[in-house]
């Protein structure tokens, strides 16, 4: 799944999610970052949350490089209002994501927020 060819687009909302675990587990940090807008912002509780590409990569290479792998938890239907969406998914620790998605000029979804958990 490195092949930037290989790399399935996220054609609902509701996908982002499952492509973002299998290229993290898979240690594909441009497929990850491709799932994001160029200045999207990242919150992943560990600071000041993240703005753009540069950022939020460094975020997922010290992610895999301390080995921890997102978890699939239970994802909660997409509310989407014509090009947004709000993702969320209440993960096995209990704590709950939630991402704002962006249609894209092409039909395909891309984050714009994502916030790794809403109970603090």
């Amino acid at each position: 799944m490195t092949n930037a060819q290989n790399r399935e687009p996220a054609r609902d909302p509701q996908d982002l999610e499952r492509l973002l675990i299998d290229r993290q587990w898979a240690g594909d940090i441009e497929g990850m970052l491709a799932l994001f807008e160029p200045d999207a912002v990242v919150d992943s509780g560990d600071g000041e949350p993240v703005r753009d590409r540069h950022a939020i990569r460094a975020v997922f290479e010290q992610g895999i490089a301390a080995g921890r792998k997102f978890q699939r938890g239970e994802q909660r239907p997409a509310l989407i209002n014509g090009d947004l969406a709000l993702t969320s998914t209440k993960l096995p620790d209990g704590s709950i994501t939630s991402e704002v998605a962006r249609r894209q000029s092409d039909g395909t979804w891309l984050w714009a927020i994502d916030r790794y958990s809403v109970i603090f």
